[in-house]
């Protein structure tokens, strides 16, 4: 069958929107991976190594970027707005992550260490906090924060991008049926769990302040749309 341009418009941008799905999964793969490698024969990777990588922070902010854009497609003031928000929030997560790490610049004198104390693994707050009170070994910890996170996200990805795919083939009516039969709305479900999952494999004090507010926009939002389309059909 000849697809027109349009058809074909549309058949080339589902086929971007997937690809940056698979990146975002790529990603938290390989940084999973990463974490497996160096944590147990205490290879962890130190502070003057793992930060100032401002070309992995610059790659992974853009690629999660695209993401939120590519699937949530904002078209509205108000999505915009909560799309600027999440980028926002993606930019200061990464940017403390491979670049400059603001919170461990102010929590470390508060705990009597320097910086510099806190290499790759250290920087898994939460798992360093369960091992500062003695609950874990820091190594299993970071598992446990990595596991957590890196499903979440997977299963956050997955929705926005199953979402998304079931809109797609729904050309504007109103969809009840795959996902939408169980979840109003998967892609917002999707992209909230992203959020959680971040701020439990890298904490940051910008994001703990940005998910809540994020988390709060995207449920009004939901609340908005399910009023239009309670009244448009």
């Amino acid at each position: 069958m000849r697809l027109d341009l349009p058809e074909r418009g549309r058949v080339a941008w589902s086929a971007v929107r997937w690809a940056l799905a698979a990146a975002v999964v790529a990603l938290g793969l390989t940084l999973f991976a990463l974490t497996i490698k160096e944590a147990p024969g205490g290879t962890n990777m130190p502070f003057d190594h793992w930060y100032g990588n401002w070309r992995a922070m610059l790659v992974v902010s853009a690629v999660f970027t695209l993401f939120v854009i590519g699937f949530a497609r904002p078209r509205r003031r108000v999505e915009w707005r909560n799309a600027g928000i999440y980028t926002a929030f993606l930019v200061s997560l990464f940017t403390e992550m491979f670049g400059i790490p603001l919170t461990v610049y102010l929590l470390a004198p508060l705990l009597g260490l320097p910086p510099a104390a806190f290499g790759m693994n250290e920087s898994h707050l939460w798992a360093f906090l369960l091992a500062r009170v003695g609950l874990l070994p820091l190594s299993v910890g970071v598992y446990v924060v990595m596991l957590l996170s890196v499903a979440l996200i997977a299963l956050g990805v997955g929705l926005v991008a199953v979402g998304w795919a079931t809109v797609y083939r729904g050309r504007g009516g109103l969809v009840t049926s795959g996902i939408y039969r169980y979840l109003r709305h998967p892609q917002y479900l999707g992209l909230i769990l992203i959020v959680l999952a971040f701020n439990i494999q890298w904490p940051t004090l910008p994001t703990l302040v940005m998910a809540p507010l994020l988390i709060l926009a995207y449920l009004a939002l939901a609340r908005r749309e399910d009023r239009e389309l309670a009244a448009r059909f």
